[in-house]
């Protein structure tokens, strides 16, 4: 561990005994406003400050350990014994420095999140239709693989089973923490169905995956926004397309429109379609404080933007590559499958190195 990160550690403890006694005074417990914002400033350092004191107490007993190995006549039996410990103490450290890592480098409020994720076929005609589709494919079936549970919101889907876009929830635990480097433009090479002369296309297809957010998080005045309701399109003749159930929301300071329409329920629909909208308008006020701020991270990991072109997917070699780190494997029939797992969790290291690299330099 870094001195830098030690320091940070210290500070952070110092910080917490100082909020515990301002809890006590009888002058903040009367301020209720002052109060609340103690105790969850408290609670939130509580957890880091419970590792810290573990290391302070492990690091304590190896000083021990190291001093008797150094002893002059010390028994030899005792001296194996306390390598044993020494080695056992080690280990604890070890451990322990590696959660106050994951500590500093995720932020537990958001990684812990559902998500709302919304692929859109980009260029490519309707090729790109059809790898927006696979996409949702790979995803349904790595959610399906960790025991998480997808829910389709809204979809337009093509004559030859694509989709030119679709939305949908991933609810689970940590899905946000999983998925949230997906975000970007992914690119297939691959000789289409509708290419008769066997050559290889290139297209491409947008993913955004943004945290659920829920109400009590951001506020959505009821006057900033316009529900309209329409009858949804497509074949057959199902109910659905024979009433008003359609919900359209548009919010009118940012100009974000969502729309719901997979469910027969105008009710359903209009939930669904505020559940799209806290998403993306969270996603757009985190992105202008992103823009506030110095972009450290702006040629590490990526910002995440629709627009950056993260992956591709190359048919003809079975290989996919993640631009963003260099990153290939050669099994992309498995990924395809919701095989992602060696993918993420590569980006998910490179992530945590990078950030603390941050940290140790931003004392």
């Amino acid at each position: 561990m870094s001195n830098a990160l030690l320091e940070k550690l210290e500070k952070i403890y110092e910080r917490y005994n100082e909020l515990e006694k301002m809890l006590s005074d009888p002058l903040v417990i009367s301020d209720s406003n002052r109060y609340t914002v103690y105790i969850k400033e408290h609670g939130s350092y509580s957890k880091i400050v419970s590792k810290y004191t573990q290391l302070l107490d492990v690091r304590a007993k190896k000083q021990e350990v190291e001093s008797l190995l150094v002893q002059e006549g010390a028994d030899r039996e005792l001296v194996e014994m306390a390598r044993d410990e020494l080695r056992e103490l080690e280990k604890q450290e070890k451990i322990i420095i590696g959660e106050i890592e994951d500590w500093f480098v995720t932020d537990e409020k958001i990684s812990c999140k559902n998500v709302i994720a919304e692929i859109r076929a980009g260029t490519g005609g309707e090729e790109a239709a059809i790898f927006a589709a696979d996409l949702f494919r790979m995803y349904a079936r790595y959610a399906e693989g960790r025991g998480w549970k997808v829910e389709i919101f809204d979809n337009s889907e093509t004559g030859l089973g694509g989709f030119k876009e679709i939305t949908f929830s991933i609810e689970g635990k940590n899905v946000y923490e999983r998925l949230r480097f997906e975000s970007g433009t992914h690119r297939v090479q691959r000789v289409p169905l509708t290419e008769a002369s066997g050559r290889v296309h290139t297209s491409t297809a947008t993913v955004a995956i943004l945290p659920e957010i829920e109400e009590v998080e951001i506020d959505i005045n009821p006057n900033d926004i316009v529900v309209d309701t329409f009858r949804a399109s497509g074949p057959g003749g199902q109910k659905v397309n024979k009433t008003s159930s359609a919900v359209r929301i548009t919010h009118i300071p940012t100009g974000l429109i969502v729309k719901c329409l997979d469910e027969k329920s105008q009710h359903k629909n209009r939930t669904k379609a505020m559940r799209i909208l806290r998403s993306r308008l969270y996603e757009l006020l985190e992105g202008q404080k992103r823009n506030e701020r110095d972009q450290i991270r702006r040629d590490q990991i990526g910002t995440g933007d629709r627009s950056e072109k993260i992956r591709t997917y190359n048919y003809s070699q079975n290989r996919v590559t993640d631009h963003r780190i260099n990153f290939t494997v050669y099994n992309l029939d498995q990924v395809m499958q919701g095989y992602l797992d060696e993918i993420i969790d590569a980006l998910m290291t490179h992530y945590k190195e990078e950030r603390l690299k941050e940290l140790a330099v931003s004392v």
